[in-house]
């Protein structure tokens, strides 16, 4: 019954995230035309264009790329061997992909609107657009149960549920503070949002990493 509702979830109640799939495909097929031959797709840190890609390949290789990875979130649970987990936060991972979706669409138009000449300000669209996906990932992250793929994977929470449990408990405020900084930040202009970004992105995986490694010890001294 697990595996029938599993695959049930992953192949029937997605249709907000296909429909936000196939609307990326449309706006490639309708705009393709009016783009550029060359569509800019890389930005440094300042927001200014340093990466080009072909009309197609920038109308097209957006939406390929999304489609794969929701593909990739629904198999892997799938070949999981704890996927009988899944369904105890098969809501939660719905929110998950959509999220993940709404990301690579929110990209997507970014590229096609500076293709298309609109100013864009790429250095303050793009940590907000990071700051907002891991506030979500943070909002849901204690509900993660233990499996292989999604969550924070450390060899100590793959090897306890009640590590993986206590550090995802943790996680989830981490990863919505690093979110709200990285959202914030903006306001001091596109450098300094790459700087918080990238610093709090180091300090939770680091945190996490000796905090689960803490618990797995304290664990084992009980």
């Amino acid at each position: 019954m697990d595996d029938y509702r599993l695959k049930k979830e992953l192949l029937v109640h997605d249709w907000p995230a296909i429909l936000v799939l196939l609307a990326m495909f449309a706006a490639g097929v309708l705009l393709y035309p009016h783009l550029p031959p060359q569509v800019p797709t890389h930005w440094n840190i300042a927001g200014q264009v340093n990466g080009y890609s072909s009309r197609a390949s920038g109308a097209f290789m957006p939406p390929l790329i999304a489609t794969g990875v929701y593909i990739l979130m629904l198999l892997l649970p799938m070949i999981d061997p704890r996927r009988e987990n899944y369904v105890k936060f098969l809501g939660v991972y719905r929110i998950f992909r959509l999220g993940l979706v709404l990301f690579f669409a929110a990209i997507y138009m970014i590229t096609l609107g500076s293709a298309m000449g609109f100013p864009v300000r790429v250095d303050r669209a793009m940590p907000v657009l990071v700051g907002l996906l891991f506030i979500i990932i943070g909002n849901y992250l204690p509900r993660v149960r233990h499996n292989y793929f999604v969550g924070i994977r450390t060899p100590w929470t793959l090897a306890s549920e009640e590590v993986w449990r206590k550090t995802h408990r943790l996680g989830g405020p981490l990863f919505v503070i690093a979110g709200l900084l990285t959202v914030v930040s903006v306001f001091w202009g596109g450098k300094i949002a790459a700087l918080i970004l990238f610093t709090a992105i180091i300090a939770v995986v680091v945190l996490l990493f000796i905090y689960s490694l803490v618990v797995f010890k304290q664990s084992r001294t009980d």
